[in-house]
């Protein structure tokens, strides 16, 4: 059975782009595309007229309007389709269990606001086990249009903790065939952060930012041998984890970035790192879990 990748599509610009995106990673990878619409009946409380039959009949146009869009642009794709009887969140998860990545359109609200505070789309790149992509509806440029441009990772932590997210990025590359760019970003630390243990460790590598790099290549080199075809640029810079990622993905066609999750009083949260890239990186964004 081939692997799957899940696409959810909802009728709109962005959800068009997003089943396209998918539709393309899916021959790229020889992947299954699963295209799914989630709808449920929940008759409001309140003197508005509503018909389940319309409802549903809406739902199904959705699915089938984007499923002959892609069978049109894409006739060789192997691709089923269904519409979810739950909300989107829950449908979303559940049909994303199993499949190597889950797709999202992504409403754009400006610069200031981003676009994933509040939304469906937090919630799930947040609690999905797979890598999750948000593929924004490209102003000036059709569904379909070329991709250009390398692969962009942001590398932290060490070998076991990046391997998941360098994997994603190395793959994503190869299919491709364009140059991967890996960037790990670094800051000097306050100065109680300063210690003789983390100082000795500096020093062997002659200062914090060959330590860095020391780290970068280290957590490389596993991946380097199992791609030997890709073509590998290093990038150290000294800056905030976010700052440094989107200053080196102003050109790329897609940006793969880890997943940290923290609790807040409105429910889990992306790390700041993948919360900056989510909200201002113009290509599509994957967010893979760390390992």
């Amino acid at each position: 059975m081939k692997r799957t990748i899940v696409v959810g599509v909802d009728g709109s610009p962005e959800s068009r782009a997003a089943a396209d995106w998918a539709a393309r990673e899916a021959l790229r990878r020889d992947m299954h595309l699963r295209v799914v619409h989630a709808w449920l009946w929940q008759p409001l409380g309140a003197p508005i007229v509503q018909n389940r039959d319309t409802e549903a009949s809406r739902a199904q146009d959705i699915l089938e309007e984007a499923t002959a869009e892609l069978t049109h642009r894409h006739p060789s794709l192997p691709l089923t389709a269904e519409v979810l009887q739950d909300t989107p969140v829950p449908a979303l998860l559940g049909a994303a269990k199993d499949a190597e990545m889950l797709v999202l359109g992504t409403r754009g609200h400006g610069v200031i606001a981003g676009f994933l505070l509040g939304s469906y789309g937090q919630q799930l790149i947040a609690a999905a086990e797979c890598p999750v992509v948000s593929v924004r509806a490209r102003h000036g440029r059709p569904v379909g249009g070329p991709e250009e441009g390398e692969v962009v990772v942001g590398q932290q932590g060490g070998v076991e903790e990046s391997a998941g997210v360098l994997g994603f990025a190395f793959e994503a590359a190869a299919v491709r065939k364009v140059p991967l760019r890996a960037v790990r970003a670094w800051s000097l630390p306050p100065v109680y952060g300063y210690s003789p243990g983390s100082m000795w460790i500096a020093e062997q590598f002659g200062g914090l930012e060959p330590f860095e790099k020391a780290a970068l290549e280290q957590a490389l080199e596993p991946w380097r041998l199992r791609y030997p075809e890709v073509e590998v640029v290093e990038q150290v810079d000294m800056g905030s984890g976010g700052h440094v990622l989107l200053s080196a993905a102003s050109d790329a066609q897609l940006v793969v970035v880890g997943r940290r999750v923290r609790e807040s009083s409105v429910g889990a949260r992306v790390g700041s790192v993948a919360h900056a890239v989510l909200h201002h990186a113009a290509c599509p964004v994957a967010v893979v879990p760390h390992s």
